[in-house]
């Protein structure tokens, strides 16, 4: 993998492993989750479903229409067992976008899990993602919430502010940025990277208008201090569209 690119050569990989190192810990101050029982989901098949009713929604909406389909369809048999129309309406009725495409891939992510892996939720990303609806982003989410494993799920917030912080080329895609931080953090911390850059995204590292001034990581991150532009982050690899979630 390509260690440097341009606006990503202003220290040794050495000293950006040092800095990423500091900047986990100080996340993990500032957001924390106490026991590694409040990080996780606890049930790998909760986090999946979750998961495919997450993309493209709010958390606030994700959190509320599992609890209803899940009071609805409390296990996977039941699941398995109701037909796409039903789930696409449940969804829809719930305000949860892409909700055709979305019921479709609940009923048949969990037939699958019955009929090819006797009800069990695989636990490696390369069989994870040959469920229906299951990309990288939220294989990486099952075996870092639902099994505890050591992974990093790259949402829009780890993304930007990956970039941003200086972990990952400007110009990386979603992919790309995870391989760097793999590099750079010490496997027992990337459980706590998703958890921790999420928080930091909704209340200071903003998509819009981050709040640098106050922010406790700006004397470890170069965009505050101006080395990386938001003209550098923004390109083809942050604007297109994705094809896994």
């Amino acid at each position: 993998m390509t260690k440097s690119s341009q606006s990503f050569e202003f220290e040794s990989w050495d000293e950006k492993k040092e800095r990423a190192v500091k900047i986990v810990k100080k996340l993990m101050k500032m957001y924390p989750r106490g026991t590694m029982e409040k990080i996780l989901h606890g049930d790998p098949y909760f986090t999946l479903i979750r998961c495919i009713i997450s993309q493209r929604n709010r958390d606030e909406v994700t959190d509320r229409v599992s609890k209803i389909l899940f009071k609805k369809y409390p296990t996977m048999e039941a699941l398995a067992a109701a037909k796409a129309e039903e789930i696409q309406a449940l969804l829809k009725e719930n305000g949860v976008g892409l909700w055709k495409t979305k019921g479709r891939w609940i009923v048949e992510a969990s037939r699958i899990l019955l009929e090819k892996y006797r009800g069990k939720v695989p636990d490696t990303l390369e069989e994870l993602v040959k469920l229906p609806g299951i990309g990288r982003k939220c294989a990486n989410i099952v075996l870092a919430y639902g099994f505890g494993k050591q992974a990093i799920p790259v949402d829009t917030h780890v993304h930007r502010i990956s970039k941003r912080l200086g972990l990952a080329p400007p110009k990386s895609s979603p992919e790309k940025v995870e391989e760097h931080l793999k590099e750079l953090i010490p496997k027992e911390l990337w459980i706590y990277v998703n958890h921790a850059m999420v928080d930091h995204g909704k209340t200071i590292c903003k998509p819009i208008g981050p709040k640098c001034g106050e922010c406790p990581l700006n004397q470890l991150c170069p965009y505050a201090k101006g080395l990386i532009k938001e003209e550098d982050i923004k390109g083809k690899s942050s604007t297109k569209k994705k094809k896994n979630a």
